[in-house]
């Protein structure tokens, strides 16, 4: 099947973000899914914008130019790039399902910068993504029970979001509803085989005492797991 494909533009000063985030904003579509493909609903005025640009307008600055280089990283872009599918005939191959990527490492190993390269990966690959970022802290936060917010929706929605990267998973204070919360996030994730790129500080050896059997079986079995080296690339940055 031919898959028509557009050459990414070039981002000509940051204005450029900050128009596309205000376009975003006034039709409420959320930045984080605004790496929308070909046929998506976006304004007139906003067509001129590639997939790159709508992605970058929903990443934090300081990834906005992360590359993924490790093999392992790139082996798993190769592969949900591989198994997106086209909602209809036509149209541009979307994420759907695919594998998940467990990184993990010290602070500063890097495991932000290369899941983020990996989302930017995947659109440089001419696939449309929907996706959504939180680290596990703000994820918790956002679900815990309170007057005027459903919870269970915002739940719902996280687990049935095509793409999503939890960062620092084990950096909350364990508890009972922590694992339970989880639990159920990965459960759905793992039935559904929705690609997830989870970072952790914890070697893989400790998640099972963090998480819980139920979650940490999950995680093995739909994961591939890579530790990266134990250097601190944010102090290695400063020092040079």
């Amino acid at each position: 099947m031919h898959t028509r494909h557009r050459e990414p533009q070039l981002l000509g000063n940051e204005a450029t973000l900050e128009r596309m985030a205000r376009i975003l904003a006034a039709r409420n579509i959320d930045p984080a899914d605004a790496a929308l493909p070909d046929d998506a609903a976006l304004p007139d005025d906003a067509e001129h914008f590639s997939p790159l640009d709508a992605l970058l307008a929903g990443m934090p600055p300081r990834y906005q130019a992360a590359v993924a280089d490790h093999p392992t990283v790139l082996e798993w872009v190769r592969k949900v790039t591989d198994a997106a599918v086209a909602p209809s005939r036509g149209a541009r191959l979307q994420v759907t399902t695919g594998p998940s990527l467990l990184m993990a490492g010290v602070v500063g190993a890097g495991k932000t910068h290369q899941a983020y390269g990996a989302v930017r990966a995947l659109v440089n690959s001419g696939v449309g993504v929907r996706w959504r970022a939180t680290t596990a802290a703000d994820l918790y936060a956002d679900l815990r029970p309170r007057p005027g917010v459903d919870s269970e929706r915002e739940l719902a929605a996280v687990g049935r979001c095509p793409l999503l990267i939890i960062d620092d998973l084990g950096a909350a204070k364990a508890s009972e509803w922590v694992e339970e919360v989880t639990y159920r996030l990965i459960n759905r994730r793992y039935n559904y085989e929705l690609p997830t790129l989870i970072t952790t500080n914890l070697a893989i050896k400790d998640l099972r005492s963090y998480l819980g059997d139920r979650v940490a079986s999950r995680l093995a079995q739909m994961t591939t797991r890579v530790e990266f080296e134990a250097v601190d690339r944010r102090r290695h940055s400063a020092a040079a």
